[in-house]
This record gives C-alpha cells, sequence and structure tokens, in this order.
C-alpha cells in the first residue's frame, strides 16, 4: 500500500511494521503476475516489498519501481538490483518498456481530479508494450469501507525499538461523492509529539473505471471482487483489475 501519511522518512520506516506482507492478500496475488512478465514496473512502489519478493523469488528481467516519497525509496533501495525512481507518472516518459505495470494498496485512488486519472492512464499505457497488461484495484465504494476508518479501529504496533507506535484514521464530513478526506494520526509514548497527515482518495465504481480505461486505450480483461478472484458483486470490498491495451 502507497500512503501518503507514511511520506515521512521515519514514518516510512513503520510502513512494512503496519503492514507486513502475512497481512497483505494483494501481494500475494499479484506476485504471480510479476514472475510471469519480463519488464515489470510498480507505480508507487512504496517500501518495494513486491519487488523485492519477486527478485527473491527468482525473476531475473527488468523491475523498476516508481514512488514520489524519499522515505519510501529510502527503505526500497536497501536492493540495489532492481530500478528505483524517485518522482511520480507525470514526471517519467517510458515508451514501450513494460509488459506489466502494476498498482498495489489501493494507489490508484490517489488519482483524484479526471484529469489527473486520464493523464495517469495515457502515461501507464505508452509504458506497456503491445501485449501488456495493467493490473491494479481500488475499494468498492459500495462497501463505503471509509466509515470503519474511526478512532475506535486504531491499529497498534511495536517498532524496531520496541516502543508502541498508534495510528488512527478520521474522516472529514461531509463525504462528497466520491471523494473522501481524512486525516490520519500517530502516536507513541516514546515521541515528543504526535505526527499527522491528510489524505484526499477517490472512490470509483466499477462503470466509471471502464470509461476512463476507454479513454486511455484500454479495456478490462479481467475483474475480481477480491483476492481470491471471487466475481464482483455490489458487497465485493475490492474493484480488482486486470486490463490491456486494445488495438
Amino acid at each position: 500500500m502507497v500512503d501518503h501519511q507514511f511520506s515521512d522518512a521515519g514514518l516510512a520506516e513503520l510502513y512494512d511494521v503496519f503492514h507486513p506482507w502475512d497481512r497483505r492478500d494483494d501481494l500475494d496475488f499479484y506476485l504471480p503476475l510479476v514472475m510471469s512478465a519480463d519488464a515489470v514496473l510498480d507505480v508507487g512502489c512504496g517500501t518495494g516489498a513486491l519487488l523485492h519478493r519477486a527478485r527473491e523469488a527468482g525473476h531475473t528481467g527488468r523491475l523498476c519501481g516508481l514512488d514520489p516519497g524519499p522515505g519510501m525509496l529510502e527503505q526500497a533501495r536497501k536492493r540495489s538490483e532492481i530500478e528505483w525512481i524517485l518522482g511520480d507518472l507525470a514526471s517519467v516518459g517510458w515508451d514501450r518498456q513494460f509488459d506489466l505495470v502494476v498498482m498495489t494498496g489501493h494507489a490508484f485512488q490517489v488519482f483524484v481530479d479526471d484529469d489527473e486519472v486520464r493523464a495517469s492512464l495515457a502515461a501507464i499505457g505508452s509504458a506497456l508494450t503491445e501485449d501488456g497488461r495493467f493490473a491494479f484495484e481500488t475499494r468498492n465504494p459500495l462497501v463505503r469501507a471509509w466509515e470503519h476508518w474511526t478512532p475506535d479501529n486504531a491499529v497498534e504496533v511495536v517498532d524496531a525499538s520496541g516502543a508502541v507506535v498508534r495510528m488512527e484514521h478520521e474522516v472529514e464530513a461531509p463525504v462528497e461523492a466520491d471523494i473522501v478526506r481524512f486525516t490520519t494520526a500517530f502516536t507513541s509514548p516514546s515521541w515528543d509529539r504526535p505526527q499527522a497527515s491528510r489524505s484526499t482518495l477517490r472512490f470509483l465504481d466499477a462503470e466509471s473505471l471502464s470509461s476512463f480505461l476507454s479513454g486511455a486505450g484500454m479495456a478490462v480483461e479481467e475483474q475480481f471482487g477480491d483476492w481470491s478472484r471471487r466475481p464482483l458483486t455490489d458487497t465485493s470490498p475490492e474493484i480488482i483489475t486486470i486490463a490491456d491495451l486494445q488495438t
């Protein structure tokens, strides 16, 4: 998951503590896709956990991670045999170089404005080879996951020093259309003061996603409602999409 909440260098060290591999079904879903592709771009790669695991599993092709967070990439660069690029899709211009582009951890939802969605999908389409695929997921807006992002559902972990760190979310009301704004606060008895950040996510429905993809010259190849590949329904927690270029 690529969170602006973890953009601070110190908090980036905590990202994998809050989101360990064994609690992330999304990474188990994406890893086989990565292993079957020769050249992979991970947009919003965060700490690089997916590409790290792919290399450890024997991937010998090109692996490239792109992320706007210096703190995240500092963690990712612990493996130097993978390309790590600081920036976003607006700052790069790949031309038919990757046969798989992935966005994990609901990173696609940070594209809020229509123009931003269109520009990002255009950049992804340009980066894909002719038979390339784009795999990503968003939360199903019908399930209204943000209603559970409350201080009552805070999460606590123990960091490398043994200190307890608490993370809690609070959504700004009212939620307007498909845009959700919220604040994330991090606290610890061992810190001088708490840290907080404000985030905005967009909850696009399946029909809107399909329309944006079509506008970028892509179409849905497969779509699932959860990480077990069950069909997408109104009650599915996820909208997991694998799209390809239309020729």
